[in-house]
């Protein structure tokens, strides 16, 4: 083969390509004429024009395919003229948005720029400041699939002998307020399954005096510790007895949803009382008329009936916040930010007495709501039960 087959042949090969690729370009619909693609056929078109220049230097023996190829060359060339200019509009288009979203997300990292979490001390449980929660890990329907939108789960903070692997779970059977027994699980596998489930049962009916009230309850030593029903009392379920013992908050704390959690467009109904463990047990968290709607923390001693110890007074009004947790002495305050996405804004170290409301630390949902929120010291969870689901998110710390 001459190198002027060589040429012809080259020529040949390199005209199809261009047209399968122009004609490729023309069918695209989405993203019209990327840049890039442009880009390669002009590069096709300066390959092509240099072979039928060298042709014409070479021989006048092809100057018919020559002829023929360039006019066929400048038809496209006018075409890709005009497809250019089109997409032009559309590159500039798409770099417009690309920059408006750029802008926007170096907004967004400002604004959720805060200072450091909280550092907790290293005699105090060792963690470090809370710097991220991350998940969901766990993310399921219980066996009662989507009926019950209210309720609550965990592991026991403080579980007996053997009793370490177990998992509680709690639904509120009537109007989403209340709920009479609790369901026991072996594993976090059979909860998930629906298989082998243990009740025990506070009453016979629903509701009754001292049935539960609300989602906001903690399981501690096989002890229920929740919101007696219709009262501002704090309720304690022992499971092994099934005996109920009772301790009063404050005449005027709010209960039947005076001081409930909630955001803007919505309230969680009967959240008056939440409960809460930590690695030194367990608080009770509440507001009261004389502190003006604002929340209070205080300690329960997990005696027989429990008793109260240390109060805290905080300048968080309860309404505010959508869900509380303790870490650590250190507790943590919830606000709806999106049905997507729930944002940690506050703490208050009960060793410090320190406040603060600039945290933005953010929790992505699996649903709209978050009904009950509790950390295990255990294995450094967060336990949520959301419009029906039960979720875990895992605790960052540094």
């Amino acid at each position: 083969m001459t190198d002027l087959d060589r040429l012809v042949l080259g020529l040949q090969q390199r005209m199809k390509q261009l047209e399968d690729n122009v004609v490729g370009l023309e069918k695209e619909n989405s993203n019209l004429y990327a840049a890039v693609s442009l880009r390669i056929i002009e590069l096709e078109f300066a390959e092509i024009q240099d072979l039928l220049n060298k042709l014409n230097q070479t021989t006048n023996d092809y100057q018919l395919l020559s002829v023929q190829a360039t006019v066929q060359l400048e038809d496209m060339k006018d075409t890709m003229v005009k497809l250019e200019k089109f997409d032009k509009k559309q590159v500039i288009k798409k770099n417009r948005e690309n920059q408006m979203k750029k802008n926007l997300e170096q907004c967004k990292e400002e604004l959720e720029a805060s200072s450091p979490p909280p550092t907790v001390s290293p005699g105090r449980c060792g963690l470090g400041q809370l710097v991220k929660v991350a998940g969901p890990r766990t993310s399921s329907l219980t066996e009662y699939s989507t009926s019950y939108p209210y309720g609550a789960w965990g592991r026991d903070a403080n579980p007996a002998p053997g009793d370490e692997n177990k998992y509680w779970l709690v639904v509120l059977t009537s109007s989403n307020v209340y709920g009479y027994y609790v369901r026991q699980y072996s594993t976090l596998s059979t909860l998930l399954l629906g298989i082998g489930p243990k009740d025990t049962y506070i009453s016979s009916s629903n509701p009754t005096t001292n049935t539960i009230q609300g989602p906001n309850m903690v399981m501690y030593a096989n002890a229920l510790y929740y919101n007696c029903y219709n009262t501002y009392y704090v309720c304690q379920f022992n499971l092994a007895t099934r005996t109920v013992s009772t301790v009063a908050l404050p005449s005027d704390t709010g209960y039947n949803s005076k001081f409930p959690f909630g955001h803007v467009t919505s309230s969680y109904s009967y959240t008056d009382m939440d409960f809460t463990t930590d690695e030194s047990g367990i608080y009770v968290i509440y507001a009261t008329t004389s502190n003006f709607g604002n929340v209070i923390i205080t300690k329960i001693e997990t005696s027989d009936p429990p008793v109260f110890k240390q109060t805290w007074f905080t300048s968080l009004h309860k309404k505010t916040a959508t869900n509380t947790f303790m870490v650590c002495g250190v507790l943590y305050a919830t606000r709806y930010l999106d049905k997507e996405t729930e944002r940690i804004f506050y703490s208050y170290d009960t060793k410090t007495k320190k406040e603060r409301y600039d945290l933005k630390i953010k929790i992505h949902k699996v649903k709209t709501n978050i009904e009950y929120l509790n950390y295990d010291p255990r294995d450094h969870l967060l336990y949520a039960y959301s419009d029906a689901y039960i979720v875990t998110y895992e605790l960052i710390f540094q």
